[in-house]
């Protein structure tokens, strides 16, 4: 039988780590909390326990940090997700600021310019324009339920999957993320399918009526309903969306789709219309962006135009330049910034998004760019440079594992005057600014914070050639 770990009584937490949990130093070793904030004074259960550092969770508050925030969602601490809840928005940027201060130095090792101010969001509720839900027939009972001793009869559930269970689900009642179009959907179509005894699906066994939903919203008030079905049953599936049409005429685009698959992806099915406009619109400055139901678009709409923004001021584009936009995804940084440019050249390894980056370009009535697919590494090369023109810029925005090795020479190749990195993930941007760093110089750098309550922290870096 495997040994308890231990208890640690009174400690008290002192730092926040990379990852967003909360650090405690006890003796010569390093702690990780999560839900807890610096200055607490906590009891700690250990759960894992290695040579280096231990993973624990606290179960008993002695003490409460005097700069600590109130949660405010019911869901705290049992979704996981928003786990920065507890400390005001503040210290949030102040520690994701310090999160790109470490990084930077400590991986990248490069010199390093006087860091922006990183940019805030005026909305830390709400802010949101995508949540994915999943219906289950596994609900998650909360501790407060189980310690009530009272039987639980209804064990459907719609909402967020509880983080390492694939197979139980939260009910969540309101989430405070996006618009709350969004709950009120949510909930009326869980209580109708419910009243009607639908069938939620069993993650384990698959099966079952229901399988998810997607709600995107954007700032034009325009709203996006998909419903993933499991089972085809016709008769069900027009009675739920005939009575979703008629109770919230706020959605301009109804949607659905038959997953009978083993994996929730969506990616490779077909997509019904059954109301509306098979899309929505966005709107970013003067420019307009059309949002399919397969379709990536920035999480945060309003702080996305800020990032682009910066993008753009760090490209510093007057009107003369080539250039290209790697990692372009559905072209939005192309399409933001091309009106300053001579001519954009985006490349994207998914087609279908490339597909977007091209009607989003037509939409806007935009000429001067052009999008090709394929993976970075085996179109960027210097045949390629050769044929379309060496630039005069480029703008990468790589996937949190930051750039092949392949694409980061390539780029050297091309050798551009400036070059502007735009990373969802520090540590992995501060690595490719070291294998820049004999030919390219930081001269500017500029965080931004998509995702309030969250550790996650955007960065904007300025390259210049030496």
């Amino acid at each position: 039988m495997k040994k308890k770990l231990p208890i640690l009584e009174k400690v008290t937490v002192s730092g926040i780590a990379a990852e967003g949990k909360a650090i405690v130093r006890h003796g010569d070793q390093v702690i990780f909390v999560p839900f807890a904030a610096p200055g607490d004074v906590v009891d700690i259960q250990l759960t894992r326990k290695k040579n280096s550092y231990a993973e624990g969770k606290a179960v008993c508050f002695h003490s409460y940090a005097a700069q600590r925030a109130i949660p405010f969602c019911e869901h705290y601490g049992v979704c996981g997700g928003c786990q920065w809840q507890i400390l005001p928005y503040g210290e949030q940027l102040r520690y994701k600021q310090q999160q790109v201060v470490d990084q930077l130095a400590r991986i990248g090792k490069v010199d390093l310019p006087e860091i922006s101010p990183i940019l805030g969001s005026e909305k830390t509720q709400y802010y949101r324009n995508k949540l994915e839900f999943t219906f289950s027939d596994k609900r998650w009972l909360t501790a407060e339920e189980i310690r009530s001793g009272q039987s639980v009869d209804e064990r459907n559930a719609l909402g967020f999957h509880i983080p390492g269970m694939f197979d139980k689900v939260l009910d969540i009642r309101s989430c405070r993320l996006q618009d709350d179009i969004s709950n009120r959907i949510r909930n009326g179509i869980r209580d109708f399918a419910l009243a009607r005894g639908y069938t939620f699906f069993n993650l384990r066994n698959r099966g079952g009526l229901l399988r998810n939903l997607i709600i995107r919203t954007a700032t034009t008030g325009e709203v996006m309903l998909i419903v993933v079905f499991y089972e085809d049953d016709g008769d069900k599936r027009n009675d739920l969306l005939n009575h979703v049409a008629g109770c919230f005429p706020e959605i301009t685009s109804l949607l659905y789709i038959l997953n009978p698959k083993a994996n929730d992806t969506i990616t490779d099915r077909e997509v019904h219309l059954f109301r509306g406009k098979d899309f929505i619109l966005e709107q970013m400055e003067d420019l307009r962006f059309k949002i399919g139901p397969k379709s990536f678009f920035q999480t945060n709409s309003e702080q996305a135009c800020r990032l682009y923004a910066a993008v753009r001021d760090f490209a510093g584009l007057t009107g003369t330049e080539q250039v290209y936009d790697l990692y372009t995804g559905t072209g939005t940084i192309a399409n933001f910034i091309a009106r300053n440019a001579r001519q954009v050249i985006g490349i994207e390894y998914v087609p279908e998004a490339i597909e977007d980056a091209n009607v989003n370009a037509a939409l806007n009535g935009i000429t001067n760019v052009r999008f090709f697919a394929g993976d970075m590494k085996d179109v960027m090369t210097a045949g390629f440079i050769d044929t379309h023109g060496r630039p005069d810029v480029i703008i990468t925005d790589p996937p949190r594992a930051g750039m092949h090795g392949a694409v980061v020479e390539a780029i050297r190749f091309a050798a551009p005057r400036r070059i502007v990195y735009v990373s969802c993930n520090p540590a992995t941007q501060a690595r490719d600014l070291n294998l820049l760093d004999a030919d390219y110089r930081v001269a500017g750098v500029q965080p931004v914070d998509m995702f309030p309550h969250t550790h996650h922290v955007e960065n904007v870096v300025l390259l210049e050639r030496r």
